[in-house]
């Protein structure tokens, strides 16, 4: 789904029960108002834009980027993900105590180098939350 720029700030400010976070164009990414462990999005109309923005909740996983003049919202449901298809990366934003999780979203599909047979492909990833502590 595509929006425009007062549609994205819209759409985000009524995500509820959402974690995640907002990269501005114009400047690096605030931990104290861009970032959001335990209350709900909210951007703002400032002198940037949103250029890209990662939510999840437990079931669903939204990812914004921003292409050309307008916004694509993707939706991924990743309420049946395999545990071991997720992954925590180490932050690199100074006294800020979170990980980041990501999801592999994984797909068959038949492969001709296989002799047809299928295999598993990486569809995508997909930003499933944060987590306490040090990366594993």
């Amino acid at each position: 789904m595509k929006k425009t720029k007062e549609e994205i700030i819209e759409y985000i400010n009524t995500l509820d029960g959402y974690e995640g976070y907002i990269q501005y164009s114009n400047r690096k990414i605030d931990k104290d108002t861009d970032i959001f462990t335990d209350k709900n999005p909210h951007a703002n109309n400032e002198n940037g834009f949103v250029y890209e923005a990662h939510f999840y909740n437990s079931g669903k996983s939204i990812a914004i980027k921003q292409i050309n003049d307008s916004w694509l919202v993707s939706k991924t449901d990743i309420s049946n993900i395999d545990e071991n298809d997720i992954q925590t990366y180490k932050s690199d934003i100074q006294d800020w105590n979170y990980n980041i999780k990501m999801a592999q979203i994984w797909e068959e599909v038949e492969d001709s180098l296989c002799a047809a047979m299928k295999v598993k492909k990486l569809k995508k990833v997909v930003f499933t939350g944060f987590e306490k502590g040090d990366s594993k």
